[in-house]
């Protein structure tokens, strides 16, 4: 099953002289992920490698090695940990031994992959997002229900008979929500999917 960090974590080796530091961190857009590239980049090291993966979106830099050397390796890593919405950078300082191509991308992607197995692991779940419409008397225990679900309250708006709430709950909870939602309202409110 897929997952993602708990928190940010790092790993350090000593590869042939060089010194190797990975970062890596919990991320949920591209955005996230290169500003935590930008707070942990080292100006003083010769190479400042990552990869993110969030979704169907993925980057990778080699920052100066040679190409498909170091954001590759390190993305292959996060995929093969299966792990999905994390930011990794690998820190290189050169001690003075070249590694070679393929010394290079076992440093760069063994680095990364030991860095995410030090980092405790969240299991990410599939949401769906819905929209749905309650009244005021059926407001409180709809919200308390609901937790039940692992449903998570995105936003509510009121109107004069009611509350519109945009809902998130685990994919495989759809029928107990709608179920939920019928019960409560006495039939008269149902889910209306929301683009993701």
């Amino acid at each position: 099953m897929t997952a993602t960090l708990a928190a940010p974590c790092e790993y350090q080796e000593t590869i042939r002289k060089s010194r190797f530091l990975a970062k890596a961190a919990p991320v949920s857009s591209a955005e996230e992920a290169q500003a935590f590239i930008q707070a942990v980049s080292d100006a003083s090291a010769t190479h400042n490698c990552w990869a993110w993966k969030v979704g169907n979106q993925y980057r990778f830099s080699d920052d100066g090695e040679p190409g498909g050397t170091a954001g590759r390796p390190m993305l292959t890593a996060i995929e093969g940990q299966e792990c999905d919405q994390v930011v990794v950078v690998v820190i290189r300082w050169f001690g003075g031994i070249q590694l070679g191509t393929g010394g290079l991308a076992r440093a760069y992607g063994g680095s990364a992959a030991k860095c995410l197995q030090t980092g405790e692991r969240v299991e990410l779940v599939a949401r769906v997002r819905c929209s749905c419409h309650c009244r005021f008397a059926e407001l409180a225990l709809l919200k308390s229900r609901l937790s039940d679900f692992d449903a998570l309250i995105d936003s509510e708006t009121f109107d004069a008979e009611g509350a519109e709430l945009q809902l998130a709950f685990p994919a495989a909870q759809q029928p107990q929500v709608q179920k939920l939602l019928s019960d409560i309202s006495r039939g008269r409110s149902e889910l209306h999917p929301l683009d993701p």
